[in-house]
Parts: structure tokens; C-alpha cells; sequence
């Protein structure tokens, strides 16, 4: 019996000033791409963007994802205290709900690796039907918010904020997304679990 997965839209934004001019390669992208591709059963069409740390413009980015049926949206990098850095504001200007526990985890996650973790600023919103998550700016610091920190022996110390992704994005009503549980496992009530197909 083949499985069938609900296909996914996912936009996916780079915010930088240098590498959105050329200065130096943008890695946030590939960083999420490879890490989403991994992580998901779903097929996935991706919507790129690269842009500068202009509030007005990342504004208006997360707007166009949201209305072009992106059910998530990840930002990378701009979520720091240097004053360029202005995702957290552009991203709760076109918030219509905050989902404050994600940055919190997101802290705490980073904390395990390095001290300066509690500098950072990242946020997570609800508009219409999407989830919009602000996520460290180095793809390493990317992908250890996702997973969680891991323990020597493998068993998890924080868990990933990916880990609940799937299921708030059940109750906003987008697409039904299933995890590779040795990347990251998704967690739903047994009630939310759909049976295999």
C-alpha cells in the first residue's frame, strides 16, 4: 500500500543585507531546504525569497507568502539586538495571533549551546492560515532549533520546535504534515493522528 502525503507550499526567506546584495552566498536557504526535505514526507514546493533587513519590505514579503497559500513560512537571520536587525518587528506588524512558546523554546534550545542565546529576539505568528516562525540567522543554529539538543547517548535533552509544528498547523486548518521521525518526530493528541493510508 502506497502512502499519499498532503502536498505542502512552504516559503522559506532569507533576511540579509550583504548576501541579498552580493556580498557574500546567502546559506540560509539551502540550510532550509535541505533541512525541510529531510525532515518532511510531504512533497514540498518551496517559495524563495532574499532580502535585505528592510522592516517595511520583510513585511510586505511575509504578506505575499501568506497570501500565495504558504501553510509556513521560516525567516532567517535580522533577530538580534544590532539595530538592522528588525525581523521580530516586521514579523508581528502582519501577525494576527503571537505564538510566544516557540521563541521562548527557541532560547532555550540555544542556550545549551551558547550563553549569547538570550539575545536573541526571534518570534512566531499566526496570519490567516499560515505559521510564520523567525529562525537564527547560521544554519547550524537553524537546524539545532528544529531538532532540539540532543543528550550523548541520542535521547533528547530540549525538544525542537519543529516538534509541533505539524499539529498547529492542524488546528489553523493547512495541509496534514508527517515527520521522518529520525529527524524530528511531530507530536499530535491520538485524537489528531490520522490513520495510515
Amino acid at each position: 500500500m502506497s502512502e499519499s502525503f498532503d502536498p505542502v507550499r512552504i516559503g522559506i526567506v532569507s533576511i540579509s543585507d550583504r548576501a541579498s546584495t552580493g556580498v557574500y552566498e546567502d546559506k540560509g536557504l539551502p540550510a532550509l531546504r535541505e533541512w525541510l526535505g529531510k525532515a518532511l514526507k510531504n512533497p514540498i514546493t518551496f517559495e524563495e525569497r532574499l532580502i535585505p533587513d528592510e522592516q517595511a519590505t520583510i513585511s510586505q514579503t511575509l504578506i505575499e507568502l501568506v497570501d500565495a497559500g504558504c501553510a509556513l513560512v521560516l525567516t532567517t537571520g535580522g533577530t538580534g539586538p544590532a539595530k538592522r536587525d528588525v525581523t521580530p518587528e516586521a514579523t508581528l506588524a502582519v501577525a494576527h495571533k503571537e505564538m510566544p512558546g516557540f521563541g521562548e523554546q527557541m532560547r532555550q534550545i540555544s542556550l545549551a549551546f551558547v550563553p549569547t542565546a538570550i539575545l536573541s529576539r526571534q518570534v512566531a505568528v499566526i496570519r490567516d492560515s499560515s505559521l510564520i516562525i523567525n529562525l537564527p540567522g547560521q544554519p547550524k543554529a537553524i537546524a539545532e532549533t528544529l531538532e532540539g539538543a540532543k543528550n550523548a547517548d541520542g535521547s533528547t535533552r530540549v525538544n525542537g520546535i519543529f516538534a509541533a509544528v505539524p499539529y498547529c498547523i492542524d488546528l489553523i486548518g493547512g495541509p496534514y504534515l508527517e515527520t521522518n521521525d529520525d529527524v524530528i518526530k511531530g507530536w499530535r493528541p491520538k485524537t489528531a493522528v490520522r490513520p495510515a493510508r
